[in-house]
């Protein structure tokens, strides 16, 4: 199951940028599972990308793209298959799938991006996705976000989307993005798969920027299982469609503008899947403050999200804080004074000072721990720098998903 409603926002139509999607039966019959960006010409992107060593061939290929040029007329997505662990062939299959889109509409080879999601270790069914793409093609339009959400599933149980519609100056900016990811789920500098557009006219070294900069506050803040996938890509488009002036430099009032409406949608997309984590009944917030810096307050924060036993106490709706204290002082923090520590569930004060809260009481723990959504804040007490990582319960469902996932 899910937690939360799924997507709130109105989706809209971002300028230059058209979706397609079809049924190939790459893995299941007679559901989307293949899906194409046609991207306007002159469109900038930026890209990021797992930092796992065995990462999938279309990541690497999307690399040597992206490094050829940055004039990238279209992304090809398939689910099913996730072409990782695949050598040499699984590079010539991607490279073909490029090539093939190429002939199709009429652009180089290097102008084409693919991405794929599903199981590790299988080549791509070349003759059932390449008999496929041109039906993807032929189905391209401007409002066929939900269709191509729904087309990059996988274990998913609904589609993850979000928009942001600004107005700057008389000038009207649209930001729509959707990913996918469920299971697998702890980004390292990108996400499972995720695909942001905007209509402003942003540079491509500039749009990288921003791409690292709001990737790493919400896809970098989260986590179901703490495995990295093979697969993670987070891509986002700025066609200049708008009619709006450039973007030229971060230190235009507009790009700080144009920055926290991407970050809405992709903390928007990050937490939807969060909240649709394999066998998930839980959306948890585990927010760390007083730490001496980022990277203390999220290792702390990941040592908390990551804990099996934590997160099977939460799942069952028991308080069992001592889970939560095993976990903040597993994590590596140096000269970790535990004595300064104090711990809420909710607004209830579970633990002062290192120890039990006076005031505290078991009725307190299970009212904090028996919703869907949970909150976490451990006061470290001894910084000023604070972060908030969310992740999902682990269920009987999650160990069900996974034990039966290739079956």
């Amino acid at each position: 199951m899910a937690t939360g409603v799924g997507i709130t926002d109105q989706l809209s139509a971002v300028k230059g940028v058209s979706l397609g999607t079809t049924c190939a039966g790459i893995k299941v019959e007679n559901r989307r599972d293949l899906v194409i960006f046609e991207l306007a010409q002159g469109t900038s992107v930026g890209a990021v990308f797992t930092k796992n060593a065995f990462c999938a061939a279309p990541v690497t290929l999307c690399k040597t793209h992206l490094a050829q040029t940055n004039n990238i007329r279209y992304l090809v997505v398939n689910t099913g298959n996730a072409n990782a662990g695949t050598g040499k062939q699984g590079m010539q299959d991607a490279l073909q799938t490029c090539e093939q889109i190429a002939d199709l509409a009429g652009v180089e080879a290097h102008q084409v991006l693919p991405f794929s999601t599903g199981v590790i270790g299988e080549y791509l069914p070349m003759d059932t996705i390449l008999k496929a793409l041109p039906n993807a093609l032929s189905d391209t339009a401007e409002d066929h976000w939900l269709e191509a959400a729904e087309g990059i599933l996988t274990t998913d149980t609904r589609a993850k989307a979000a928009s942001q519609v600004i107005e700057f100056n008389g000038e009207t900016i649209t930001v729509t993005g959707i990913a996918k990811g469920s299971g697998m789920i702890r980004p390292n500098m990108a996400t499972m798969l995720a695909f942001v557009a905007t209509d402003a006219a942003v540079p491509a070294q500039l749009l990288q920027q921003m791409t690292r900069e709001a990737t790493d506050q919400s896809f970098n803040r989260i986590t179901v299982d703490s495995d990295t996938s093979t697969n993670d890509a987070c891509v986002l488009v700025a066609t200049g469609q708008a009619q709006a002036a450039a973007i030229s430099s971060d230190q235009d009032e507009r790009y700080a503008a144009l920055l926290k409406a991407v970050k809405q949608v992709m903390l928007s997309l990050a937490q939807q899947i969060i909240r649709d984590g394999e066998g998930a009944n839980k959306f948890i917030e585990v927010a760390v403050e007083g730490a001496l810096n980022t990277e203390e307050a999220l290792k702390v924060a990941y040592s908390v999200a990551d804990s099996p036993l934590f997160k099977t106490a939460m799942s069952a709706s028991d308080a069992n804080w001592g889970r939560i204290l095993m976990a903040v002082g597993k994590s590596g923090v140096e000269a970790l004074d535990v004595d300064k520590i104090d711990v809420y569930l909710g607004d209830a004060q579970i633990v002062a000072q290192g120890e039990r809260a006076a005031q505290y009481t078991e009725e307190q723990g299970a009212a904090a721990v028996a919703g869907e959504d949970i909150r976490v804040r451990i006061c470290l007490n001894r910084g000023e720098v604070s972060d908030t990582v969310w992740t999902s319960d682990l269920s009987y469902e999650y160990v069900r998903i996974n034990a039966e996932y290739r079956s």
